[in-house]
């Protein structure tokens, strides 16, 4: 990957046009594609395994919510498929719009957002519903990666490059922390890998770490629920028989561990978890642990062996032989997005990390997050067509 000013022949990304690229458009990544596919049937199987006893306790059917998950699913292939097709730079053109717009409806859903567990998370528009902290954070990757494009002339100056950078970043995941705590932390390690690989100084950086350590302790001593998290962590980490796991989050970890205990090697088989009936949201936030139970260790490793694929693949492929800045920040940002809410997922369900609440993209159930999981992997498909290296192909765009 060679850096480029935004003086280049990529000119400036607010003119920028399929044409202006230096390397023509080819096939989107094979193996990105395919994999995204082969998490979508994993999170198909183990949603409709997991329903079930939910569907019965709120006076449904399992197959009316399968379907349901199953509709926004295609609708998230669907974004997938028209953003690949819609190339990066027209993207980055609306990037501040997008993060303005996001602040809107984040403040929007402290107000009027709908109360679920304790939390607004949620606005509700008739019959729709949505999640504005996922919005954010696309908007966010998107903008950060075109402040650090348009700046890399004085990309180490603090007040022309860092400051506007810092600010649109604190001023999102603070909004975004208010609420969930967790997407928040994880935007903020994400931004502060594209400004390192964005060439942002290292003090700077190090300034930036230390800033939202100050804060995510700031957050968690400002709530008893999250403290009682990181207390119940701690416990289970320390004691495996410690009483918080009577109740809470330590219940729903000691419940995570006995599905992946019982799915030993090759699982219990499929439709056949037990766990699904004591794990609260088996379908969202331990979807994990019923595929260890029904799959086994070997479907486990199988999903973590897939999101390691993408990670590899987006980082070391599409990144790297991006044409320009942009599109090599870009795909940065979307790809650790994806797996890392993948990886932090498995870290909930193992007990690797206290419960956060993120979803595994492509395969818990359906909503919001998987419709903007679908548009990140979009975007990294599209960029994947401007590599300047020979690559795998699936289909022509």
């Amino acid at each position: 990957m060679q850096y480029t000013t935004p003086n280049s022949k990529i000119g400036s990304i607010f003119k920028t046009t399929e044409d202006e690229l230096e390397t023509p458009p080819q096939g989107s990544d094979q193996i990105l594609f395919l994999s995204v596919i082969i998490l979508m049937i994993f999170g198909t199987l183990a949603v409709f395994s997991s329903i079930a006893f939910f569907a019965q306790t709120h006076g449904t059917t399992a197959a009316h919510l399968l379907t349901a998950h199953t509709v926004k699913m295609s609708i998230a292939f669907l974004v997938m498929i028209f953003v690949s097709k819609l190339n990066y730079p027209i993207l980055a053109r609306f990037s501040r719009i997008m993060i303005l717009l996001s602040w809107i409806l984040l403040i929007a859903v402290l107000f009027y957002g709908d109360l679920v567990f304790g939390a607004r998370r949620s606005l509700s528009i008739g019959s729709f519903s949505f999640q504005p902290a996922s919005f954010a954070a696309i908007s966010l990757i998107i903008h950060v990666a075109v402040l650090l494009h348009e700046k890399q002339e004085y990309i180490k100056s603090f007040k022309r490059s860092f400051l506007p950078i810092f600010l649109y970043i604190s001023i999102t995941c603070s909004l975004i922390a208010i609420e969930d705590f967790s997407t928040a932390a994880l935007l903020m390690l994400i931004t502060i890998c594209m400004m390192f690989v964005g060439r942002i100084s290292a003090p700077q950086i190090l300034g930036l770490i230390l800033i939202g350590i100050a804060g995510s302790s700031l957050f968690i001593s400002s709530s008893a629920e999250r403290k009682s998290r990181v207390t119940q962590y701690v416990a289970q980490v320390t004691d495996l028989n410690n009483r918080h796991f009577e109740s809470g989050s330590g219940y729903q970890a000691q419940q995570a561990h006995i599905a992946i205990a019982q799915g030993q090697l090759i699982g219990v088989g499929i439709g056949k978890s037990t766990q699904r009936d004591f794990l609260p949201a088996p379908y969202n936030d331990f979807i994990f642990a019923i595929i260890a139970e029904e799959y086994g260790m070997a479907g486990s490793f199988a999903v973590l062996l897939i999101f390691t694929i993408i990670l590899f693949r987006g980082v070391t492929v599409v990144a790297r032989h991006a044409p320009d800045v942009l599109g090599t920040l870009m795909a940065l940002g979307a790809t650790l997005l994806i797996t890392l809410y993948g990886f932090v997922n498995a870290a909930v369900a193992t007990g690797l990390l206290p419960v956060t609440g993120l979803p595994m993209p492509f395969i818990s159930y359906g909503g919001t997050s998987m419709v903007f999981a679908g548009m990140m992997m979009g975007i990294l498909l599209n960029i994947s067509r401007f590599n300047k290296t020979q690559q795998v192909r699936f289909y022509n765009g």
